[in-house]
Formats: structure tokens, C-alpha cells, sequence
């Protein structure tokens, strides 16, 4: 389940919130009690878990197509 930060207007706390997708956009409600709350736009880095290496080279996608 995807998890989206918020920040309270109002105290200026931080917070997380898992929901699903269809619930993204609702609003969200500060753990101090506050309503006044923002979504913030988060940056994620995903990783490569697998075994092959990542191609190496030049060019938009490594070298790999020959582009």
C-alpha cells in the first residue's frame, strides 16, 4: 500500500499516511487533531534487486540497443 507525507499547515508536523491509490487525493487529518493538512510531493529512488548488472555505455539506455 502506497504511503503519502502530508504537513500539517497549522503546527507544521510531518506526517505519513498509508492508503490505497483510489484514496490519494482525500484529505488527511493531523495526529495532533488538526484538518488543515497539505500533501507533499515525495521523490522515491527504486532499486535494482536483481542479478544481472546494469548495462554500462553511452546513449538514452545504456548502450545496450545501440541507440
Amino acid at each position: 500500500m502506497p504511503r503519502y507525507e502530508f504537513r500539517c499547515r497549522a503546527c507544521g508536523d510531518t506526517f505519513e499516511v498509508n492508503r490505497s491509490m483510489a484514496a490519494a487525493g482525500d484529505p488527511a487529518n493531523c495526529p495532533h487533531g488538526h484538518t488543515d493538512t497539505v500533501k507533499l510531493l515525495s521523490a522515491i529512488a527504486v532499486t535494482g534487486r536483481g542479478g544481472a548488472p546494469a548495462p554500462t555505455g553511452g546513449g538514452c539506455c545504456g548502450g545496450a540497443c545501440g541507440c
